[in-house]
């Protein structure tokens, strides 16, 4: 990916999006961009229009951290954002090496703790994945939660190409359109933090070529940190779920986040866990009944 693009359309939809109301400036009447004028970017930031308008068209390289921090502000960069820009501005120094997860020879494969850790785990999905949302390791649970994704060999225990190529999707995300946004926030957070990762390259060449959906989402240059919330969604075992999810990053794995699912004690939500749970077990046994 070209930092100096990857570095011009962030700042330029970052720009886009602030109105002069906004940034507490009089909004005038001719204006012809629908956000903030370079020139009062530069004045928020407290740099030339000269250097700033250099900044946008993609030049960070050698930018000192009080003019990286003084742009977030002006900008309203959210704390995901800000991050982004900071790694962007690493690359363009050629340091992100600093913050790049270490690369991996070979398919990864969870340690013999982690998948006790993960298989300890019985009342949720936990599961492990990367930043191109590889779905790694699993515990029995999240394998059933994701059957769908596992039952199309072309997903590849991917959940972005799931989320734009499988038609299953549709039913699986009751939100689909706010799925499909946090799905592509993802994956653009990884662009910027891991900018030299084949893999992810070639995953986004795909999906761009081959879903329209994607491609208008990738092109907003949206970035967000994923660790906590709540989603729903429709199993086609268990029907509707509504759950709740903490996804922790992995000191002992960089790059790599452990999420658990949970349901709310005593709801509805909890007890089609426990069914899906019991579809689950049931699946396995006879499933290994058919291979004996």
């Amino acid at each position: 990916m070209d930092n100096q693009a990857e570095v011009r359309e962030f700042l330029t939809s970052r720009r886009a999006k602030i109105t002069p109301e906004r940034a507490g400036l009089p909004s005038g009447s001719r204006r012809r961009v629908p956000g903030l004028r370079r020139s009062e970017v530069a004045a928020l930031a407290d740099v030339s229009v000269e250097y700033y308008a250099k900044l946008e068209r993609g030049n960070l390289a050698g930018v000192s951290p009080a003019v990286l921090e003084a742009l977030a502000r002006a900008l309203q960069l959210d704390d995901a954002e800000r991050a982004h820009l900071l790694n962007l501005a690493h690359t363009a120094d050629g340091s992100d090496t600093l913050t790049r997860p270490r690369r991996r020879t070979g398919q990864w494969k969870a340690h013999r703790s982690l998948q006790w850790v993960l298989d300890a785990v019985t009342t949720g999905p936990a599961f492990v994945r990367n930043g191109r949302m590889d779905l790694l390791a699993t515990n029995e649970l999240a394998r059933a939660f994701y059957d769908d994704v596992y039952a199309a060999a072309g997903n590849q225990a991917n959940l972005a190409r799931f989320q734009f190529l499988d038609p299953a999707s549709r039913r699986f995300y009751p939100d689909w359109e706010q799925a499909a946004d946090v799905a592509v926030s993802i994956l653009r957070t990884e662009a910027g933090r891991n900018p030299h990762d084949k893999g992810l390259h070639d995953l986004v060449g795909e999906l761009s070529t081959r879903s329209d959906d994607f491609r208008t989402r990738w092109g907003a240059h949206n970035v967000r940190h994923h660790g906590t919330g709540t989603k729903r969604f429709h199993h086609h075992a268990v029907g509707d779920l509504t759950l709740a999810y903490e996804g922790l990053e992995m000191a002992a794995e960089p790059g790599l986040t452990l999420t658990v699912y949970t349901a709310e004690p005593g709801s509805a939500h909890e007890e089609g866990l426990r069914l899906l749970a019991s579809w689950a077990a049931t699946s396995q046994t006879l499933t290994s009944r058919s291979s004996d």
